[in-house]
């Protein structure tokens, strides 16, 4: 995977009022840190950052931070947290996460189905369970996505993660052969939908029952 080049600044001043002074300035406080380095507060400018949120998926992104202090320093990171103003949206403070090129790191990759499956042609319903998975890999070695090729499900298949190769420098976080697609059968839909027509049904019936058994009451005061 390509590293996306970031520029950075050291950043002396901490706290509310010098972080709302940063963002005046097009600027949003930052912080790096890792395994074996001390964190540097950093802050980076929101209109370059936010053209690189644009390029693929947060998790995924592998950055080459260049942090500028008199000289250039260049550390390989990842996005770690991205805080951003509920409303509005815009950016607050980012967490950055320095990785080594040699050790695995954890992410979340999403799955995409390919293939149409013949289940669904017989009238079956497609269930993504998963939609992402973790996994160990290289930071260089990050795939985009998880591909699952659905075209032999039928009604009532299931794949599995255990089903679906992978590349062998590629190690799954999760240790269980869990559920990722699976067809499920028109019946089983409709059963469910019964069962709470039927439920909501009794519900209604017991309400009523008890507004029967209630009777006006008389007052001696």
């Amino acid at each position: 995977m390509e590293k996306i080049e970031l520029n950075a600044t050291i950043r002396k001043t901490v706290g509310n009022g010098p972080a709302r002074e940063l963002r005046r300035q097009g600027m949003i406080p930052a912080v790096l840190y890792g395994p074996k380095s001390e964190a540097i507060m950093l802050s980076v400018e929101i209109r370059e950052l936010e053209n690189i949120l644009k390029s693929g998926n947060i998790g995924q992104l592998l950055l080459s931070l260049v942090i500028h202090n008199g000289k250039k320093q260049t550390k390989t990171a990842m996005i770690k947290e991205l805080q951003s103003q509920p409303v509005s949206g815009s950016l607050l403070h980012i967490d950055f996460y320095e990785v080594a090129m040699d050790q695995k790191i954890r992410v979340s990759i999403p799955v995409v189905t390919i293939g149409d499956a013949v289940g669904v042609d017989l009238g079956g319903i497609l269930q993504v369970v998963r939609h992402e998975v973790d996994v160990f890999c290289y930071p260089n070695e990050i795939p985009e996505s998880i591909e699952v090729d659905i075209t032999n499900m039928d009604v009532g298949d299931s794949l599995h993660i255990g089903d679906i190769p992978l590349d062998e420098t590629i190690e799954l976080a999760d240790e269980s052969n869990f559920t990722m697609v699976t067809v499920l059968s028109p019946k089983v839909e409709e059963e469910e939908v019964e069962e709470e027509e039927e439920l909501e049904e009794g519900e209604e019936a017991e309400a009523e029952a008890a507004g029967d058994e209630e009777e006006p009451g008389s007052s001696d005061e």
